[in-house]
Formats: structure tokens, C-alpha cells, sequence
């Protein structure tokens, strides 16, 4: 078989090289490896030349002591909980409320809940008999939250203990930013093969991928598991509407108001993902259509040239569209000329692209690693031998899920009739959305 890729390969022109192989050298490789390997230098070299601009923010934030609301709507959840309330009584930043909403679990979140109240460990539990939706339980602890900035928080995460100031400095260096991302890892990730791909997954798209799309200034989404906001844009926009794809939604209505958002890597949360490739596929199917819901249909206004047209948003949601939706369709497009055209030698180009997307594997985990610096933990490096997975997972199993949800989402709007939301609500949404 080696003898047989080292001729083939050998035997190849220029030409050749591109025809088989043009996705990873036109589109992949760009995208996604050359542009970190100039991006995240750059971004370290600015973030040393700002480092007096950054103390002088920390200075202001101590000395102006602004209340923070984070808030954590979720169903049960329970078990989750004092883990995140203790991660928060850690915090450098102390001036925290933390806000609890229970969606109406049916398990033992309400009695956890309050006894956490009873503690002191949560400032205010608030119980939802009937359950509204991960939406509409954020926007009722919005309602009570009294802080300057809202940090809103999955359940299931906790957060390392510098978290709180590191997402709330960007917002004393630039009175333009209306939401900051936080960064999100991966806290079980020896649990599975499963939670291992993902660890390394986040590793590449939220560490390194959003940082270097916020200092392109086309970052499109605060995830709800770690993002910071200012309260009064939130009650400006209303909070938060119906999801999936809610932390995204909002994102956008933000960078309509003219406001930047921006992604702080030093922010860490750490939150538990699923553990078996089932339920991830499930996760993903109703991540991934939020893309055609939100970008293509609510908010496809960004594509007008009208008097609200914002380059920054057409840049952001078009290369949002094209690298995941039409370069989806090209990957079947790829599929298909390499069935009719290289047939006989299909196992060589299967081998070199699986060794081509390997190396970049392998330059985007050192990226990541670069940008953690001393944040590095040993659990991530100890992720190295598992990029071997990386080319089949996410060029096989994440690209066959999305293709199914944005098709599904296309078609039959599935997204209206998941179970993640009451009926009720995904009814009241659609019809909204229809308007």
C-alpha cells in the first residue's frame, strides 16, 4: 500500500495535484490553517502591545466595582449546579449575583436549587412550574438580574477562576462592545472518544477560530455557555428569542445595533459535552440548523444593500453561508467527481487526503497550544494522540450531520418541531417568523 501511495503520488502533475485534491488546497487550507498560523501571532503580538491599555481597564473595573448578573437558566440541571456556584465564590471578581432559573425540571434541580439558596451559594433560585424554554427562562432571570453586565452560563459548565474579570475587561477598554465571548472547553474529555474529538474540536473552532474571526471583526456568535453582555443591550433587544440557535440570534441582533462583539480566549469555561457519538449527532443536528433559521431566513436582511447594510455583517454572515453551507455542497460535489473520475485509484486519494487534513490537524492543535500559553491544562495535551481521529470526524461525521440539518431545516423547518422547546412556544415562534 505505501509503495503504491509514494507512486501514485509521484506520478502526479501539478494539474493532477489540483484536480484531486482542490478542496484542501483552495478553500480548507486556506480557511482554516493559514489563516491562524498569521492570525494568532498577530493577535499575541497585540495583545502584548496592549497589555498597559488592559491594566489601566482592570485598574478601572476595580475601582468602579460594577455589579455582575450571571444567570443560568436550565432544566435538569441540578446536579451541575454547586459545582458552578462554588467555581463562582472562587472568582477574582467578587462583585457577582448569580441567578439560578429551573425551566421546570421533573427531577431533584428544585430541592438542590434552593438549598443552594438557603446556603448562600445562589442569590436567587427561581422555579418555573411550567416549563417556557431555555429562552424564555434566560430572559426571566434578565428580569431580575440588577448588574451592570450579564454573564450568561450553561448549567452544566463551571468556570475557572479569573473567568468573571477576563470576560468583563473588554468591556472597560472599548465602550462599543456590546457582548464578549467566552472561551469554552471541554471538561470532561477523557470520558469517551466521543468527548475527546469534541475537546480537540473546541480546541480549533472557539479557542483559535473565534479568536481570529472577532480580530477580523466578523465573529458571529457569543455561545450561550459563556457569554458576557451589557444589561442595557439586552433589555434594548428584549433578550432573548426562541432557539435552537438562540446565542447566535442574539449575536446578530447585536451587530445590527452598530455594536462590536469581540471573543476573549483568557475567559474560560469549562463544560460537559456529550459522551457518545449519538447524542452529539443529536446536539449537532439542531446546532447546525440554526444556520438556515436564523442567517438565511430571519436575519437575511444583512445581505440587502439597504440604508442598514453594515459591511461587517455581510462579510460575517457571508462567510459564514460559504464555508458552511455552499462548501458543504461542494464536499458533495468533490465526492461524486472523485466516484466518476478517480475510481480506480480511490484508495490513494482517500489515504493522501486523510494524511493532508491530518497535518493541519496537527498545525491547528499547536496553534491552540500557542494561544493557551500558561493556561495550557495536561488533560489538553494529553488530547495529541487522538488527532488521528480528527480528519474522519470532522470531514465525514460533523459534514454528513450538518448536510442532514441544514437540509431538514430547508425543507420541512424541523427546527420548529423540536422537543427542546414546549410546543406552545415553537408554534408562537414560527408564526413570528412567518410575519
Amino acid at each position: 500500500m505505501a509503495d503504491g501511495l509514494v507512486h501514485f503520488l509521484a506520478s502526479l502533475s501539478l494539474a493532477e495535484w489540483f484536480l484531486f485534491f482542490w478542496p484542501f488546497f483552495f478553500f480548507d487550507f486556506v480557511r482554516y490553517t493559514l489563516l491562524d498560523l498569521v492570525l494568532i501571532p498577530a493577535f499575541l503580538l497585540r495583545r502584548f502591545r496592549e497589555r498597559g491599555a488592559r491594566a489601566a481597564a482592570r485598574t478601572r473595573l476595580y475601582r468602579q466595582l460594577p455589579l455582575v448578573s450571571v444567570i443560568v437558566p436550565g432544566k435538569n440541571e441540578g446536579p451541575h449546579l454547586e459545582k458552578l456556584a462554588r467555581s463562582l465564590l472562587e472568582q477574582t471578581y467578587r462583585n457577582i449575583e448569580l441567578i439560578v432559573v429551573d425551566d421546570g425540571s421533573d427531577d431533584q434541580t428544585p430541592a438542590i436549587g434552593r438549598r443552594l439558596e438557603a446556603q448562600g451559594l445562589v442569590d436567587l433560585f427561581i422555579r418555573n412550574e411550567v416549563r417556557g424554554g431555555k429562552a424564555s427562562a434566560a430572559n426571566t432571570a434578565l428580569r431580575y438580574a440588577q448588574g451592570e453586565f450579564v454573564v450568561h452560563v450553561d448549567a452544566d459548565s463551571h468556570l475557572k477562576n479569573d473567568s468573571i474579570e477576563k470576560i468583563i475587561l473588554p468591556f472597560m477598554m472599548d465602550a462599543d462592545i456590546g457582548a464578549v465571548g467566552g472561551d469554552v472547553r471541554v471538561a470532561n474529555s477523557s470520558a469517551s472518544l466521543a468527548t475527546r474529538a469534541q475537546a480537540i474540536e473546541y480546541m480549533k473552532s472557539i479557542s483559535t477560530g473565534r479568536t481570529v474571526s472577532a480580530l477580523l471583526g466578523i465573529l458571529r456568535i457569543v455561545a450561550g455557555a459563556h457569554g458576557a453582555f451589557r444589561k442595557d443591550v439586552l433589555d434594548r433587544l428584549g433578550g432573548w428569542d426562541v432557539g435552537p440557535g438562540l446565542d447566535g440570534d442574539l449575536t446578530v441582533k447585536i451587530r445590527k445595533l452598530g455594536l462590536k462583539v469581540t471573543h476573549e480566549p483568557y475567559a474560560v469555561c469549562y463544560t460537559n459535552v456529550p459522551v457518545t457519538f449519538r447524542r452529539l449527532a443529536k446536539q449537532r443536528f439542531r446546532w447546525d440548523r440554526s444556520l438556515i433559521r436564523f442567517r438565511l431566513r430571519k436575519h437575511r436582511d444583512v445581505f440587502r444593500p439597504d440604508a442598514n447594510f453594515q459591511l461587517t455583517n455581510f462579510f460575517s454572515f457571508l462567510e459564514n453561508t460559504f464555508f458552511n453551507v455552499l462548501l458543504n455542497i461542494r464536499w458533495w460535489v468533490y465526492v461524486t467527481q472523485i466516484l466518476i473520475m478517480g475510481h480506480d485509484v480511490i484508495e490513494y486519494i482517500l489515504l493522501t487526503n486523510y494524511l493532508l487534513y491530518l497535518v493541519v490537524n496537527f498545525l491547528q492543535f499547536g496553534m491552540s497550544i500557542f494561544l493557551y500559553g500558561n493556561g495550557l491544562r495536561k488533560a489538553e495535551l494529553a488530547l495529541t494522540p487522538y488527532l488521528f481521529l480528527m480528519p474522519p470526524y470532522m470531514g465525514i461525521f460533523l459534514r454528513v450531520v450538518r448536510t442532514y440539518a441544514y437540509v431538514m431545516e430547508a425543507l420541512h423547518r424541523v427546527s420548529y418541531r423540536d422537543q427542546w422547546n414546549p410546543w406552545k412556544v415553537s408554534s408562537i415562534s414560527r408564526r413570528e417568523d412567518d410575519e
